[in-house]
């Protein structure tokens, strides 16, 4: 199984969920969310949201959506890239996983929540909003990953 780096893995879990498992050697995995990658995209239309949300055509990107389907898609692409950074993370770091989850939950309300809001008269939408929240949710639980960090460390001394 060949090593990559924690920046590696991420990076290409972020390009495209699995191939940073298909980088380290580990097919069947990287296979697996590829295809589920493949099965959540063309049933939610995500692709075509996309790309209406880029040319600026939210209304015809929120009509597309099967908002059932995509539900999915925000913890099984944060899940893939853990899992590739887990793969490349040292044995003994701990708590990594909190960052990735509390992005995946926050995503997911954004996406819930993207049809209703408006921010200075601007609608973002159901890609650009739940993009959005990635950052809060990675400070978060980077947060609490280093309350628990300090905590267990206190505890030891």
């Amino acid at each position: 199984m060949k090593k990559v780096s924690k920046l590696e893995a991420v990076l290409w879990s972020i390009a495209f969920p699995g191939f940073s498992q298909l980088l380290s050697g580990q097919y069947i995995k990287g296979i697996f969310f590829v295809i589920l990658e493949f099965i959540i995209n063309a049933n939610s239309h995500f692709n075509s949201a996309i790309m209406y949300s880029f040319l600026g055509e939210i209304n015809k990107a929120e009509s597309i959506l099967n908002y059932q389907w995509l539900m999915f898609y925000p913890c099984v692409y944060m899940f893939a890239m853990w899992d590739g950074y887990r793969s490349a993370m040292q044995v003994d770091e701990k708590y990594s996983y909190l960052p990735f989850v509390f992005s995946a939950y926050f995503v997911t309300v954004g996406l819930m929540i993207s049809p209703k809001v408006t921010i200075f008269n601007v609608h973002p939408g159901p890609v650009f909003l739940p993009m959005s929240f990635v950052i809060p949710g990675v400070f978060i639980g980077y947060l609490i990953k280093r309350i628990l960090q300090l905590r267990e460390k206190r505890l030891q001394i």
